[in-house]
């Protein structure tokens, strides 16, 4: 009799590495590894050989790039989600739509079960388990880190060697990274002691550190058609290659490094550093073109909104009807984000350089300081307080009648 399959969310990595063998020793499945390309770059060279000699019986690797930042990465920037202020998502909307290809592989494989590697103090084994839920509810889910005797990050070193299973790491380089198109995170080592200050040459992978870069500044002139950006300069891009341009640029000015502590959703803080640059440029345009396209009541509910959606995210929830409600409601208000955005970018900031689009509700006659508009006099203003502030002035009047003022 042929054995029950199970699919491993595959990466190469030191987990995924050892939980070929030890699924086989521990569940005498046939482990059948599923790699999601979500922009990993060169990490995914060599995966099928190294896979099958830990014990796998076959490799996908599945690219999800174009998919990704079109249906995850973009619709996120249009809501302007962030997590706690600092955190553009990297990792967060990775997880659900490599979480998707594994149900459906393992749907086409007949698998009895879904392995992932997420660590039981993090916040991916909840992303990847609630999509999986949210697809395959019939699913068994099994979690390594939860149930094996293999306490850090060295014990697994020592369990690959004992294995003799390839690893791509050694005991002194054991920080935990997750890269893909939108970003790479570091964390462990000595970013888990938050006084310590990233040593930024040895960690950094898609940016230079901002005082090693360039003297001059560099300008890039995003365009958007209803919030989704399509243009770079000039030369109209798929969002894919729109972000590789753009992490390459923003990577040699030291453009979106993010150093936070942040708080898990399985209740703890951790602290990361995070390399978003093209993320960081997208945010930053994406922001200033409905600053002229958005009305003061639609922008304020706007960011309430975001906040929402980017808990959402990070707490793995992509296929919920919140998420989905929350992101039709950003793509109602996205109709008149069409335009250019100019940014400066130097020794790793951004600044505005203009913007403009034919949707603006900046009407420069109305601004202007001189009195020359019909739709506006100064005069106008003064009956505005008046009712503006007839409540203070209400209230005011109360408390002298009363005493109450002193």
């Amino acid at each position: 009799m042929s054995k029950e399959k199970v699919v491993l969310a595959y990466s190469g990595g030191l987990d995924t590495s050892i939980i070929i063998p030890w699924l086989k020793e521990n569940y005498d499945y046939e482990v059948i590894a599923v790699c999601g390309d979500v922009g990993q770059g060169k990490e995914t060279d060599g995966l099928e050989e190294r896979a099958k000699k830990a014990g796998a019986s076959k490799l996908y690797i599945e690219d999800l790039r174009d998919e990704y930042v079109k249906d995850f990465i973009f619709p996120t920037v249009k809501a302007g989600a962030v997590y706690e202020g600092k955190y553009l998502l990297g990792t967060s909307h990775a997880r659900p739509i490599i979480a998707r290809r594994l149900v459906e592989i393992a749907k086409k494989e007949g698998a009895v079960a879904i392995c992932h590697g997420a660590t039981g103090k993090g916040n991916d084994q909840v992303r990847f388990e609630l999509t999986i839920k949210a697809l395959a509810p019939e699913m068994k889910i099994i979690a390594p880190w939860r149930i094996w005797d293999i306490k850090s990050r060295e014990d697994a070193v020592d369990y690959a060697n004992a294995h003799n299973i390839e690893i791509p790491v050694t005991k002194k380089d054991l920080y935990s990274r997750d890269r893909n198109i939108w970003h790479i995170s570091h964390e462990g080592m000595d970013l888990e002691d938050p006084k310590n200050e990233p040593q930024l040459d040895n960690l950094l992978k898609l940016t230079v550190p901002p005082e090693k870069t360039p003297d001059e500044p560099c300008y890039v002139t995003i365009g958007f058609e209803k919030g989704d950006a399509v243009s770079l300069n000039g030369e109209k891009l798929a969002p894919r290659p729109l972000v590789e341009k753009l992490n390459e640029i923003g990577g040699k000015y030291g453009v979106g490094l993010a150093d936070i502590v942040e708080d898990r959703l399985v209740g703890m803080k951790s602290r990361g550093v995070y390399e978003t640059p093209g993320g960081t440029i997208l945010y930053a345009a994406h922001e200033e073109l409905e600053y002229l396209c958005l009305d003061r009541d639609t922008q304020s509910f706007k960011r309430q909104a975001a906040i929402k959606l980017a808990e959402l995210v990070y707490d793995g929830k992509w296929y919920t009807p919140l998420r989905e409600a929350l992101s039709a409601f950003v793509d109602s208000t996205q109709e008149t984000v069409t335009g250019e955005v100019r940014l400066k970018l130097y020794k790793g900031h951004i600044s505005p350089a203009g913007a403009s689009s034919p949707y603006s509700l900046y009407n420069e006659d109305i601004a202007s300081f001189g009195d020359s508009h019909e739709l506006y006099s100064h005069k106008d203003s003064e009956g505005f307080i008046n009712l503006f502030g007839l409540p203070l002035k209400v209230r005011a009047m109360m408390k002298n009648k009363n005493g109450l003022n002193k």
